[in-house]
Protein backbone atom coordinates (compact mmCIF):
# COMPACT_ATOMS: atom_id res chain seq x y z
CA UNK A 1 0.00 0.00 0.00
CA UNK A 2 1.51 3.35 -1.00
CA UNK A 3 1.50 6.44 1.23
CA UNK A 4 -1.56 8.01 -0.33
CA UNK A 5 -3.53 4.78 0.13
CA UNK A 6 -2.35 4.59 3.75
CA UNK A 7 -3.51 8.17 4.32
CA UNK A 8 -6.93 7.47 2.79
CA UNK A 9 -7.41 4.28 4.81
CA UNK A 10 -6.26 6.01 8.00
CA UNK A 11 -8.61 8.92 7.30
CA UNK A 12 -11.51 6.49 6.85
CA UNK A 13 -10.74 4.84 10.18
CA UNK A 14 -10.21 8.09 12.09
CA UNK A 15 -13.25 9.84 10.63
CA UNK A 16 -15.40 6.82 11.48
CA UNK A 17 -14.09 6.79 15.04
CA UNK A 18 -14.00 10.53 15.78
CA UNK A 19 -16.36 12.11 13.29
CA UNK A 20 -15.45 14.95 10.97
CA UNK A 21 -15.45 17.80 13.46
CA UNK A 22 -13.26 16.13 16.08
CA UNK A 23 -10.72 14.73 13.62
CA UNK A 24 -7.46 16.58 13.08
CA UNK A 25 -4.87 16.03 10.39
CA UNK A 26 -2.48 15.00 13.17
CA UNK A 27 -4.88 12.14 14.06
CA UNK A 28 -4.87 10.92 10.46
CA UNK A 29 -1.08 11.04 10.05
CA UNK A 30 -0.58 9.27 13.36
CA UNK A 31 -2.91 6.47 12.25
CA UNK A 32 -1.18 6.31 8.84
CA UNK A 33 2.28 6.22 10.43
CA UNK A 34 3.60 9.10 8.32
CA UNK A 35 4.94 12.60 8.92
CA UNK A 36 2.46 15.45 8.81
CA UNK A 37 4.33 17.05 5.92
CA UNK A 38 3.77 13.89 3.88
CA UNK A 39 0.01 14.32 4.31
CA UNK A 40 0.23 17.78 2.79
CA UNK A 41 2.04 16.42 -0.26
CA UNK A 42 -1.22 14.68 -1.16
CA UNK A 43 -3.97 16.72 0.51
CA UNK A 44 -4.24 20.42 1.34
CA UNK A 45 -6.56 20.09 4.35
CA UNK A 46 -8.42 17.65 6.54
CA UNK A 47 -11.45 17.67 4.24
CA UNK A 48 -9.53 17.52 0.98
CA UNK A 49 -9.12 13.77 1.56
CA UNK A 50 -12.91 13.31 1.15
CA UNK A 51 -12.85 12.93 -2.66
CA UNK A 52 -10.25 10.17 -2.32
CA UNK A 53 -12.47 8.41 0.23
CA UNK A 54 -15.44 8.79 -2.12
CA UNK A 55 -13.35 7.30 -4.94
CA UNK A 56 -12.57 4.33 -2.72
CA UNK A 57 -16.29 3.84 -2.02
CA UNK A 58 -17.16 4.01 -5.73
CA UNK A 59 -14.36 1.61 -6.70
CA UNK A 60 -15.47 -0.83 -4.00
CA UNK A 61 -19.04 -0.69 -5.31
CA UNK A 62 -18.01 -1.27 -8.93
CA UNK A 63 -15.92 -4.28 -7.87
CA UNK A 64 -18.91 -5.70 -6.00
CA UNK A 65 -21.14 -5.14 -9.02
CA UNK A 66 -18.62 -6.99 -11.21
CA UNK A 67 -18.86 -9.97 -8.86
CA UNK A 68 -22.62 -10.00 -8.22
CA UNK A 69 -24.23 -9.10 -11.55
CA UNK A 70 -24.56 -12.00 -14.00
CA UNK A 71 -23.67 -10.32 -17.29
CA UNK A 72 -25.10 -13.19 -19.31
CA UNK A 73 -28.48 -13.27 -17.56
CA UNK A 74 -31.64 -11.39 -18.46
CA UNK A 75 -31.49 -7.66 -17.89
CA UNK A 76 -34.40 -7.69 -15.43
CA UNK A 77 -32.36 -9.97 -13.16
CA UNK A 78 -29.26 -7.81 -13.68
CA UNK A 79 -31.22 -4.75 -12.54
CA UNK A 80 -32.42 -6.64 -9.48
CA UNK A 81 -28.81 -7.57 -8.68
CA UNK A 82 -27.62 -3.99 -9.23
CA UNK A 83 -30.26 -2.61 -6.88
CA UNK A 84 -29.51 -5.24 -4.24
CA UNK A 85 -25.77 -4.59 -4.46
CA UNK A 86 -26.13 -0.80 -4.19
CA UNK A 87 -28.47 -1.18 -1.20
CA UNK A 88 -26.20 -3.73 0.49
CA UNK A 89 -23.12 -1.59 -0.13
CA UNK A 90 -24.75 1.53 1.28
CA UNK A 91 -25.96 -0.42 4.30
CA UNK A 92 -22.49 -1.88 4.90
CA UNK A 93 -20.73 1.48 4.56
CA UNK A 94 -23.55 3.64 5.93
CA UNK A 95 -21.39 5.61 8.35
CA UNK A 96 -18.70 6.21 5.77
CA UNK A 97 -21.20 7.39 3.17
CA UNK A 98 -22.70 9.82 5.68
CA UNK A 99 -19.22 11.13 6.50
CA UNK A 100 -18.29 11.57 2.84
CA UNK A 101 -21.54 13.35 2.01
CA UNK A 102 -21.12 15.67 4.98
CA UNK A 103 -17.43 16.23 4.24
CA UNK A 104 -17.92 16.91 0.53
CA UNK A 105 -20.97 19.10 1.06
CA UNK A 106 -19.01 21.37 3.40
CA UNK A 107 -16.17 21.94 0.92
CA UNK A 108 -15.49 23.01 -2.62
CA UNK A 109 -14.88 19.35 -3.47
CA UNK A 110 -18.57 18.65 -4.09
CA UNK A 111 -17.96 19.75 -7.69
CA UNK A 112 -15.73 16.69 -8.10
CA UNK A 113 -18.65 14.30 -7.55
CA UNK A 114 -19.32 13.61 -11.23
CA UNK A 115 -15.66 12.83 -11.87
CA UNK A 116 -15.52 10.56 -8.82
CA UNK A 117 -18.56 8.66 -10.07
CA UNK A 118 -17.24 8.19 -13.61
CA UNK A 119 -16.24 4.51 -13.10
CA UNK A 120 -19.78 3.69 -11.93
CA UNK A 121 -21.32 5.71 -14.79
CA UNK A 122 -19.09 3.92 -17.29
CA UNK A 123 -19.96 0.52 -15.85
CA UNK A 124 -23.70 1.21 -15.98
CA UNK A 125 -23.46 2.71 -19.49
CA UNK A 126 -21.72 -0.46 -20.66
CA UNK A 127 -24.48 -2.62 -19.07
CA UNK A 128 -27.18 -0.57 -20.82
CA UNK A 129 -25.36 -0.73 -24.16
CA UNK A 130 -25.10 -4.51 -23.84
CA UNK A 131 -28.79 -4.79 -22.94
CA UNK A 132 -29.70 -2.64 -25.91
CA UNK A 133 -27.54 -4.70 -28.31
CA UNK A 134 -29.28 -7.80 -27.01
CA UNK A 135 -32.70 -6.16 -27.37
CA UNK A 136 -33.40 -6.38 -23.63
CA UNK A 137 -34.24 -2.68 -23.25
CA UNK A 138 -35.93 -0.13 -25.47
CA UNK A 139 -34.05 1.04 -28.55
CA UNK A 140 -34.83 4.68 -27.70
CA UNK A 141 -32.87 4.50 -24.43
CA UNK A 142 -29.73 6.66 -24.55
CA UNK A 143 -27.27 4.58 -22.47
CA UNK A 144 -24.98 7.30 -21.14
CA UNK A 145 -27.68 9.69 -19.93
CA UNK A 146 -29.87 6.85 -18.73
CA UNK A 147 -26.98 5.35 -16.74
CA UNK A 148 -26.69 8.56 -14.70
CA UNK A 149 -30.44 8.66 -14.12
CA UNK A 150 -30.66 5.00 -13.13
CA UNK A 151 -27.73 5.33 -10.73
CA UNK A 152 -29.22 8.49 -9.28
CA UNK A 153 -32.62 6.95 -8.59
CA UNK A 154 -31.14 3.72 -7.16
CA UNK A 155 -28.73 5.54 -4.88
CA UNK A 156 -31.33 8.07 -3.78
CA UNK A 157 -33.67 5.23 -2.85
CA UNK A 158 -30.93 3.39 -0.95
CA UNK A 159 -29.99 6.59 0.88
CA UNK A 160 -33.62 7.06 1.93
CA UNK A 161 -33.58 3.55 3.32
CA UNK A 162 -30.27 3.65 5.16
CA UNK A 163 -29.18 7.24 5.71
CA UNK A 164 -32.36 9.23 6.21
CA UNK A 165 -35.44 7.33 7.30
CA UNK A 166 -34.25 3.86 8.39
CA UNK A 167 -37.63 2.12 7.88
CA UNK A 168 -38.22 -1.50 8.93
CA UNK A 169 -36.65 -4.14 6.67
CA UNK A 170 -40.02 -5.18 5.20
CA UNK A 171 -40.52 -1.59 3.98
CA UNK A 172 -37.08 -1.63 2.41
CA UNK A 173 -37.97 -4.85 0.56
CA UNK A 174 -41.14 -3.18 -0.78
CA UNK A 175 -39.17 -0.10 -1.75
CA UNK A 176 -36.62 -2.18 -3.68
CA UNK A 177 -39.42 -4.01 -5.48
CA UNK A 178 -41.12 -0.74 -6.46
CA UNK A 179 -37.77 0.69 -7.53
CA UNK A 180 -37.09 -2.33 -9.74
CA UNK A 181 -40.49 -1.97 -11.42
CA UNK A 182 -39.94 1.76 -11.90
CA UNK A 183 -36.52 1.34 -13.52
CA UNK A 184 -37.69 -1.57 -15.68
CA UNK A 185 -40.61 0.53 -16.93
CA UNK A 186 -38.39 3.54 -17.61
CA UNK A 187 -35.94 1.45 -19.64
CA UNK A 188 -38.65 -0.60 -21.36
CA UNK A 189 -37.06 -3.84 -20.17
CA UNK A 190 -38.27 -6.75 -22.25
Amino acid sequence: MDKKERIVQAAIDVFKENGIERTKVSDIVKAAGIAQGTYYLYFSSKLSVMPAIAEELVNTLVKKLEKTVDKKGCFAKQLEDIIATVYDNLKEYRELHALVYAGLASTEHLREWEEIYEPFYAWMTWRLEEAQRNEMIGEHVEPSSSARLVIGVIESSAEQAYLHAAPPEEEIVKQKRALLQFVQHALHVT
